[in-house]
């Protein structure tokens, strides 16, 4: 493996994706494809559901944090990692603490899931807290201060192209059960799954067409494709979505999904809320309000499924107890 550290704004390819399955696989689970008949008699159509929620540490974002962190010379690995993030991320970098005995400094938002943080300090990090409004400046600040480096939620090259194993995954699992997948849902935020998605499908399934899923309120991947440009959302807004409510459109994964995506779709709390009920029900797992926004999407019927072989992910499971009471009954 080469030593020479890539420009993290250069764009990552679908070579990218292949050489991070690689980085991962020690560390990271082939999560399953899973399948409901009865969902797809409901849907008429057939729906597969890409369980990254039974990953480890719970979320997609062990991919990217895995493939960042081994990529990485001695010496940055001596110098330690800063993230910024509302969760999953900076439970993904936690544990990459311990496994790669790297420091890491997680800068979470006061309103994050308490879940959430506490395995984030069970697994090592140090984790400071403060508004939403001020992630980026206070990352920013503890990165130039304790001389470390700075590993974003989405807009890294090596985040992205871990993300990006889910799709190689899927192609090859939809393979197995001699399914041709037409279209893939994604729950977005800053857009790296999306971006990692369109990637480790470019080639393994090229007549997929991927759209992504947002929360009502912080559909920032539908205002910056109407914009032609990265549109980031200013404080204030609320969603149980905790996981896709930021507020950045993160640069590497705008610039992989603006001429690539086929469209985005937005839905509400309660709709993410009947979905968690849904993924429990069906398939037995709890995911969620962020991680289920894709199941969503296809619920609601704000993708008709008829005639089709759809394929969501869910992207995660870290939530607070009461809420997944809340969704189950």
């Amino acid at each position: 493996m080469s030593n020479v550290t890539p420009s993290p704004k250069a764009l990552p390819s679908h070579a990218d994706v292949l050489a991070a399955a690689d980085r991962i696989k020690v560390h990271c689970i082939e999560t399953p494809l899973l399948e409901s008949p009865y969902l797809n008699r409901q849907l008429g159509g057939r729906l597969l559901v890409k369980a990254e929620s039974l990953q480890t540490t719970g979320s997609f974002k062990l991919r990217g944090a895995v493939n960042r962190i081994a990529a990485m010379n001695e010496t940055e690995k001596q110098r330690g990692v800063v993230a910024r993030s509302s969760g999953n991320h900076g439970l993904a970098l936690a544990y990459c603490s311990q496994a790669f005995g790297v420091s890491v400094v997680v800068v979470a938002p006061d309103t994050a899931p308490e879940a959430k943080v506490k395995r984030i300090k069970d697994y090592g990090a140090r984790v400071v807290q403060v508004p939403m409004k001020d992630l980026a400046s206070v990352a920013a600040e503890i990165t130039a201060r304790e001389q470390r480096i700075l590993v974003p939620p989405a807009d890294d090259l090596w985040v992205v192209s871990g993300a990006g194993t889910v799709g190689l995954e899927m192609a090859r699992q939809a393979r197995r059960v001699a399914a041709s997948i037409d279209v893939v849902l994604t729950c977005c935020s800053g857009g790296g799954l999306t971006a990692g998605m369109l990637l480790g499908l470019a080639e393994t399934s090229p007549t997929t067409r991927v759209h992504a899923v947002e929360a009502v309120g912080f559909e920032k991947m539908a205002r910056s494709l109407e914009a032609g440009r990265r549109i980031d959302l200013k404080p204030g807004g609320h969603s149980i979505c905790d996981a896709i409510n930021g507020l950045y459109m993160a640069e590497i994964p705008f610039e992989i999904i603006k001429s690539r995506l086929a469209g985005t779709l937005a839905v509400t709390d309660d709709d993410a809320l009947t979905a968690m009920k849904i993924a429990y029900l069906e398939f037995g797992l709890i995911v969620e309000p962020g991680g289920a926004v894709a199941l969503a999407a296809v619920l609601t019927g704000g993708l008709p499924l008829e005639g089709r072989t759809v394929a969501v992910v869910f992207s995660g499971r870290n939530v607070d107890p009461p809420l997944v009471v809340r969704a189950l009954t």
